[in-house]
């Protein structure tokens, strides 16, 4: 009997680690979507430039024939290097998945030019942008290298319990 309820609790941490990993996937899916939406359907077709490692990114790309995608990864590279070694394996691996996302998704994925009103596409592209990175930070990853040192000085400040 004792058994049983060992196995019992055993199925019981599986089914809540599965929940937990597919709450985190979803985060960082829909903050990946929405950071899309913002960078190409506001705006990258109106020439905004981020701030950032994506704002490097977006510099690089229109002043170079380099793709967009490839700098996205290669710009966040060191941040990431430094999320594995001061934040840990897991957040790394997941912001590696979610920033190499974010990359095919400006890549691949079309999204309708929404408006050339200056002001709304600061506002709402600001707001996807900022949505998908909120987004993809609660699902325990990044989809921009400089949220690593925000997330890495918030922990040693003692600002924040996680």
């Amino acid at each position: 009997m004792c058994h049983l309820k060992q196995r019992l609790r055993e199925v019981e941490i599986l089914k809540l680690n599965i929940a937990h990993i597919a709450r985190d996937t979803l985060f960082i899916l829909i903050g990946i979507i929405s950071a899309g939406f913002g960078l190409k359907g506001f705006l990258l077709p109106n020439s905004f430039i981020d701030g950032g490692a994506m704002g490097i990114s977006l510099l690089v790309s229109e002043t170079t024939s380099v793709s967009l995608s490839i700098l996205i990864v290669a710009i966040n590279l060191p941040f990431l290097i430094l999320g594995y070694s001061q934040i840990g394996k897991q957040f790394a691996l997941k912001s590696v998945i979610a920033i190499i996302g974010l990359a095919l998704v400006v890549h691949f994925m079309p999204y309708p030019l929404i408006t050339t009103d200056k002001l709304l596409i600061a506002v709402f592209g600001g707001f996807f942008l900022g949505g998908g990175i909120g987004m993809a930070i609660r699902g325990g990853s990044v989809i921009d290298g400089t949220e690593v040192l925000a997330i890495h000085l918030s922990k040693k400040s003692g600002l924040t319990d996680q």
